[in-house]
């Protein structure tokens, strides 16, 4: 059984707040990932979303058209816990050790993380002797954290949350964001609480899914409610911008299926790294709508195909 959910329509880009988005792939009504269903609760409605995904020209983003409210995903029972995958929880160490080493940390240090989930990332840091804090909606992870004994706040990361935790003298000398910027209904409000939290020597290492590697290898799968933005370099590039903030350093990771690990801060420094990516998105067309309808296209051939052959199947009596 299903139900129509309750979502709201968003006609205008999350960066430029253009009304400009044109609409190159839907993928119906669906429910909502991340949601396990009890033996209970099979015979209730499960609530259906539309997935419908956008291109926006004067910004470069791709984003969902509907936004399904932040409460109702990341609520009381959510079930993810970053510690679960062993992957991930090498990953998030090795980045926090690379971290401590390049930025030369210490007792007086005090690194933030926006999503913090249950402290996995925060851990090496905290066990190096650095002030660390964490900020997470989800009741779950934050128990988990603060067993750990990882100070976490249960709650968003908001501009209002950065000028209260400014006001008790609390500014990041490194600021964390994994996987939370596609989470984020409103991109201009995160990045100015970042900007306003981080020291003027701080730096803010944030890691993205890269929706290049997402269309060059047809991860379609990877689109859903969660994740209200697919960000190229072009389109962070013009956010950070916006907000007189500078991606000056980018590091491709094979996480997710293709991520980017962005190295922000307040003075522009921009490496090689960025203009090198910034040029391949326009030479392969990723600022434009024709290289996301060719991607569209794609998927429709790959949905025919997949259907062919589970009609075949069947048919065979399998």
């Amino acid at each position: 059984m299903t139900q129509r959910g309750s979502s709201v329509s968003l006609p205008a880009c999350r960066i430029s707040g253009q009304h400009d988005l044109e609409v190159f792939l839907g993928l119906g009504q669906t429910p909502l990932a991340d949601v396990l269903v009890t033996h209970d609760q099979l015979d209730h409605s499960d609530p259906v979303y539309p997935l419908d995904v956008a291109f926006s020209p004067s910004s470069g983003l791709v984003q969902l058209v509907e936004t399904v409210p932040p409460e109702r995903l990341f609520g009381p029972d959510y079930p993810y816990f970053s510690s679960v995958s062993p992957a991930l929880r090498q990953h998030f160490r090795d980045s926090a050790l690379s971290i401590l080493k390049s930025r030369q940390l210490d007792t007086t240090s005090l690194v933030i993380e926006a999503a913090s989930n249950d402290g996995v990332m925060l851990k090496p840091f905290a066990q190096a002797g650095v002030n660390v804090l964490g900020i997470d909606p989800a009741d779950g992870p934050v128990k988990a954290a603060q067993a750990a004994g990882i100070p976490t706040l249960r709650t968003f990361f908001t501009k209002d949350l950065a000028d209260e935790l400014v006001s008790e003298g609390k500014y990041a000398d490194v600021f964390l964001a994994n996987n939370i910027l596609a989470h984020v209904p409103d991109l201009p409000g995160f990045v100015a609480g970042i900007r306003r939290i981080l020291k003027d020597s701080g730096i803010a290492v944030i890691e993205v899914p890269y929706v290049v590697d997402l269309v060059d290898q047809c991860e379609f799968d990877t689109i859903y409610h969660q994740h209200v933005s697919y960000f190229s370099v072009t389109a962070l590039d013009r956010l950070f911008r916006q907000h007189e903030l500078f991606l000056n350093h980018v590091k491709c990771t094979s996480i997710h299926g293709g991520s980017l690990r962005l190295f922000v801060e307040h003075q522009e420094n921009m490496a090689e790294s960025v203009r090198t990516l910034l040029h391949q998105e326009v030479q392969r067309g990723a600022d434009t709508i024709r290289y996301y309808q060719d991607f569209a296209t794609r998927v429709e051939t790959l949905k025919k195909c997949l259907l062919a052959l589970l009609g075949d199947l069947k048919h065979q009596g399998k």
